[in-house]
């Protein structure tokens, strides 16, 4: 039995239900600031309520992260972009790792999170070098 035009693919070119172009690092960079501060916050408290707290909060935002991030990678950077920026991939990578066990989530020391901060920079640059091209 063929089903014709029951599961043909349509390609979807937004990061929400409605396509409106809307893109911005700041998203994710507002976030990444958050795990940071949360890591520091953490490191200079004695409270062991507040530091399970912080720990549940920044994971969240350290997910947000990735979200935001992953959203950029898969919807806004095109081919060209990729090509023009051949390190835009790993680069894509390394943040999206360190904003998961390698350090947004995996760690309480605010220098990974500064290393966070550091990739959504790097990726931020070239954003905005991609929008002023267009």
């Amino acid at each position: 039995m063929r089903f014709p035009r029951m599961f043909s693919a349509v390609e979807a070119t937004a990061h929400c239900d409605l396509p409106c172009g809307v893109y911005d690092p700041a998203q994710a960079r507002i976030e990444a600031e958050s795990v940071k501060a949360i890591q520091e916050k953490y490191q200079a408290s004695d409270d062991e309520v507040f530091k399970m707290r912080a720990v549940l909060i920044k994971e969240a935002r350290a997910d947000l992260v990735k979200h935001h991030l992953w959203v950029l990678w898969t919807d806004y950077f095109k081919p060209p972009h990729f090509e023009k920026y051949p390190h835009l991939h790993e680069l894509f990578n390394k943040a999206t790792k360190q904003a998961g066990a390698a350090g947004g989530k995996g760690s309480m020391d605010p220098a990974e999170g500064q290393k966070l901060l550091d990739y959504i920079a790097e990726i931020d640059k070239i954003f905005w070098e991609t929008k002023a091209a267009a």
